[in-house]
């Protein structure tokens, strides 16, 4: 079973950056797509960004084309999400959430495609 911690989040000013960090406990991470989902008080959970296995391939939600950039490290077992020009409604926690579909050339974007999540990590954009 694939184990993700989430790390990286915190307080900052609007128009700040943040980067969140999400190690996985299994090397085989590297062969599955990965994703970033996020949910604010009183919301539904939404999808942020998601990466396919290689790295090659990402897709952002409207709201953070532009702004968040999703990259991987196959040899620390990691994924990132780069937080770049914040905003007060980008307040949530944040989840990483694997799809352990080896090897797959897709970006998954629905939360039910994904079988692991982390525990979430909160970010609070100030304004």
């Amino acid at each position: 079973q694939v184990q993700l911690v989430e790390s990286g989040g915190g307080l900052v000013q609007a128009g700040g950056s943040l980067r969140l960090s999400c190690a996985a406990s299994e090397h085989t991470f590297g062969s599955y797509p990965m994703g970033w989902f996020r949910q604010a008080p009183g919301k539904a959970r939404e999808f942020v960004g998601g990466i396919n296995w290689s790295g090659s391939d990402t897709h952002y939600a409207d709201s953070v084309n532009g702004r968040f950039t999703i990259s991987r490290d196959g040899a620390k077992n990691t994924v990132f999400l780069q937080m770049n020009s914040l905003k007060p409604e980008d307040t949530a926690s944040y989840y990483c959430a694997v799809a352990t579909k080896t090897y797959s050339t897709k970006v998954y974007s629905r939360d039910y495609e994904y079988d692991y999540w982390g525990q979430g990590t909160r970010v609070t954009v100030s304004s």
